[in-house]
C-alpha cells in the first residue's frame, strides 16, 4: 500500500529541510515549562527502537483473587498493562478521497485537503494516533512511528522521534509521506505545522486522555484517512471494551464500601521535588472512577495539574500514589520519593509504602488502550499478589 511520488515533489521537499531543520534547531531548545500532559509523557520510553515486544501473559481479571482489604495492603507495585486488546476492524474500509478535514491547530481550525493516505504518518507521545490507523485496519499506510506506538509489526517502521517527543524533520522528510495526523503532543509544534510548506498535508486532531476524548479522537483520524463512515464501529467497540472492563472491575472491590482505596496521582520528576497533584480534567481522574476507587483530588475539588502542597497532600491521606514509572525513578524509587517530599511519609500510602508506578507511555495513552489500563491499574491497586504468581 506505499506508493512513491514524483522525484520532483520529493526533490522540492528536500530543498525545503534546510529551513525547517534550522526551526527545529532553535526550538528543540525551548523547554516545555508548563507541566501538562504532554510534560507527564515527556520522558515516554521503550526499548531501542522504541517499541516493548515482549508478550504479557495475565490470568484473566475475572480470575484473580482480591484482597479483602485493599486499603491495608503494603509494599510498591508496577502496574503491568496488556494489550493492545482490541483488534483492528474485521472488514478495513477503503478510503473515500480527497476529502476536507478541519486541522485543529493551536491557532485556529484550518481547513485540509487530503488527497492521498498511501504514506501514513501518525504522531502522539501516548502511541494513540499510530494505533488508531492500526485499529482502522490501514497499518500498511504508515510508513514511520513515534516510540510508543505499539501494535503487531509497528517495530519494523522507522522511528522519526529522536528523544521521544522531538520530530526529527530530516527523517521524516526522508519517509515522503503524503499524510501527517498529530494530536500536537510531538513538536516543535511550529515544525511540524512548517512540514505543510513541504507540500504535506499535516491535520491536528484533539488528544485523547479518556474515553469522551478518545471518540471524538478516534472519528477525527477516520476523517483525515477518509474512512469516517468506519469510526462509528470502532467507538462502538471501545465504548463496549470500556463497559466490560469496568464490570470486571466491580467484581474486585471490597464488599466494605469504607475500605475502597483513597487515590492520588503524583507527577513527579527529579529528587529535586517536582511534585504535580493531578485533578478534575487531567484524565487520571477519569481511570480512578473506572476502577471503583475515591480520587482523592477530585474529592477535594483539584481541578486540573497543579503544584502539590504537603499540606494538601497530607489532608487528603490518599491509601494509595500512583506515579509513572520514569518519574518515579528519577526521584530516586520509593525510598528517594518519600525523601524528597516528606509529606508523603504521614500519608497512609506512605506508611504503607503503597506506591504503584504506571509506565509512562501508556497511563494517558487514551484511545484503544483504555481497557488495557484500567485492567493494569485494577490488578496493581486490588489483586497487587496476581502479578507476583
Amino acid at each position: 500500500m506505499n506508493g512513491t511520488r514524483p522525484r520532483g515533489l520529493r526533490q522540492q521537499k528536500t530543498r525545503q529541510l534546510g529551513s525547517i531543520w534550522r526551526s527545529v534547531s532553535v526550538l528543540a531548545l525551548v523547554g516545555l515549562l508548563g507541566v501538562s500532559l504532554t510534560a507527564c509523557q515527556a520522558n515516554a520510553s521503550g526499548t531501542e527502537g522504541g517499541v516493548k515486544k515482549e508478550t504479557v501473559e495475565l490470568l484473566p481479571l475475572k480470575d484473580v483473587t482480591p484482597l479483602a482489604d485493599p486499603t491495608a495492603y503494603e509494599g510498591p507495585t508496577t502496574a503491568v498493562i496488556g494489550g493492545p486488546s482490541i483488534p483492528p476492524l474485521a472488514d478495513p474500509p477503503a478510503p473515500k478521497l480527497p476529502v476536507t478535514v478541519v486541522s485543529k491547530d493551536k491557532a485556529g481550525d484550518k481547513k485540509i485537503e487530503v488527497t492521498d493516505t498511501s504514506r501514513v504518518l501518525a504522531l502522539s507521545l501516548s502511541g494513540t494516533l499510530g494505533e488508531l490507523v492500526y485499529a482502522y485496519g490501514m497499518s500498511d499506510s504508515l510508513v514511520g512511528r513515534d516510540i510508543s506506538t505499539n501494535f503487531d509489526g509497528a517495530d519494523e517502521l522507522p522511528v522519526i522521534t529522536r528523544d521521544g517527543h522531538s520530530i526529527n524533520a530530516e527523517a521524516v522528510l526522508a519517509l515522503d509521506p503524503t499524510l501527517i495526523i498529530t494530536d500536537g503532543s510531538i513538536g516543535p509544534t511550529d515544525v511540524v505545522l512548517q512540514l505543510r510548506d513541504a507540500g504535506i498535508p499535516v491535520v491536528t486532531v484533539d488528544r485523547a486522555i479518556d474515553p469522551e476524548s478518545s471518540y471524538k479522537t478516534a472519528q477525527q483520524v477516520a476523517d483525515a484517512l477518509g474512512v469516517g463512515g468506519a469510526a462509528p464501529q470502532l467507538i462502538g467497540h471501545l465504548k463496549a471494551a470500556i463497559a466490560d472492563k469496568e464490570a470486571e472491575v466491580k467484581a474486585l472491590l471490597p464488599k466494605d464500601s469504607g475500605k475502597l482505596p483513597r487515590v492520588a496521582f503524583l507527577y513527579v520528576r527529579g529528587a529535586a521535588g517536582i511534585f504535580y497533584l493531578f485533578g478534575e480534567g487531567s484524565g487520571v481522574d477519569s481511570l480512578i472512577r473506572s476502577i471503583g476507587a475515591v480520587d482523592v483530588a477530585e474529592e477535594a475539588g483539584w481541578k486540573g495539574e497543579r503544584p502539590m502542597t504537603e499540606e494538601a497532600l497530607v489532608a487528603m491521606d490518599p491509601d494509595v500514589i500512583l506515579v509513572m514509572t520514569k518519574g518515579l525513578e528519577s526521584a530516586g524509587g520509593v525510598d528517594g520519593l518519600i525523601a524528597a517530599q516528606p509529606s508523603i511519609a504521614l500519608t497512609q500510602a506512605g506508611k504503607h509504602r503503597r506506591i504503584i508506578d504506571v509506565d509512562d507511555t501508556v497511563l494517558f495513552a487514551g484511545g484503544t488502550r483504555i481497557p488495557d489500563v484500567i485492567d493494569g491499574l485494577a490488578r496493581a491497586i486490588y489483586a497487587p499478589d496476581s502479578l507476583k504468581e
